[in-house]
């Protein structure tokens, strides 16, 4: 990679570390429209970040030294993420950008929320991270199998970066049974990682109901604001995957201004379009009941089966 390469995939990955907070201002925003509501702006997820940096923090007595470090683990593992994961430009600046590195570090994520859930001492703090646990056993596999199956299809390996300029490369032809099953997959292991209706609600803070929210009960101030931002990060690096891995069209695979500028408008127009269908995802629909999404992340799993046989079949 050369240098003028790296300074753009650093700029990159500052641009979604920058503008997570306003992908969720802009779900709200969508949202509260279809609901016929004013809604907050779009930049109130900034103000809301900025007054939690300013508070002080609450810590149980039950809690050990893992309770103030997990929000720095989480946010710090999306962090390393925004440099692994394309957006704009196809290069990545980590030099490890490997997609089975990827999982796993999303995986890293969700134990370390999970063990602040239980770490605080609460009890819906621990009913949440039971719930998590449950859904993970069936988010995973989804997650690996239908990123897996769009490298298959390349040919190119687990590297990050060679994916989208395949894929390019390879033109209309690519869009073919195994893209659409494993983007199908990949987009419904989206709605349940990041606890978006129908799997949990992330606007609700009724005890009984609480997956993803239930874990962050017991924080607040700064590590609570981490534990915010990390999710915010979380989201917009998923919709940026399926932007850039799944439907990587319009991505610049050279660093001219042209292309740049090209780059950047294919990714905005391609979050906001996963935007708009989140916000109508949770407009129309209800959260499920908890025994019945293993049932829904079950047809994630076999979506992302069936892309990879496809494959092969096909």
């Amino acid at each position: 990679m050369t240098e003028v390469s790296s300074v753009i995939a650093f700029a990159q990955a500052v641009l979604l570390l920058a503008c997570a907070p306003l992908v969720t201002g802009v779900i709200r925003k969508m949202k509260a429209m279809m609901q016929h509501r004013v809604g907050p702006g779009v930049l109130q997820p900034y103000r809301d970040l900025a007054k939690l940096f300013r508070k002080g923090e609450v810590v149980s007595d039950s809690s050990s030294w893992l309770f103030r470090f997990i929000p720095y683990a989480c946010a710090s593992a999306m962090i390393l993420l925004a440099f692994m994961i394309p957006s704009v430009y196809a290069e990545v600046f980590a030099p490890y950008g490997d997609l089975i590195a990827l999982v796993y570090i999303f995986t890293l994520y969700r134990f370390a929320m999970v063990l602040g859930g239980l770490e605080g001492g609460s009890a819906f703090g621990g009913m949440g991270s039971s719930r998590e646990m449950m859904m993970s056993v069936l988010i995973e596999p989804s997650l690996l199998l239908s990123i897996m199956a769009v490298a298959a299809l390349t040919g190119g390996g687990t590297d990050i970066s060679g994916i989208p300029s395949l894929l390019c490369a390879m033109g209309l032809s690519a869009l073919g049974p195994t893209l659409i099953l494993a983007a199908a997959s990949f987009m419904i292991t989206l709605v349940a990682e990041n606890g978006r209706v129908p799997f949990d609600n992330p606007s609700t803070h009724l005890e009984l109901t609480m997956v993803h929210e239930a874990m962050h009960l017991e924080y607040s101030g700064r590590g609570l604001a981490l534990m915010e931002y990390a999710s915010m990060l979380r989201l917009t690096l998923f919709m940026s995957m399926i932007g850039t891995l799944f439907f990587p069209w319009g991505i610049a695979l050279t660093a001219s201004p042209a292309d740049l500028l090209g780059g950047l408008a294919a990714i905005a127009a391609k979050m906001l379009a996963l935007a708009f269908v989140i916000a109508l995802l949770e407009s129309v629909k209800s959260k499920m009941r908890l025994f019945r999404i293993p049932n829904l992340l079950t047809v994630s799993f076999v979506l992302s089966l069936l892309a990879m046989i496809s494959l092969y079949i096909l």
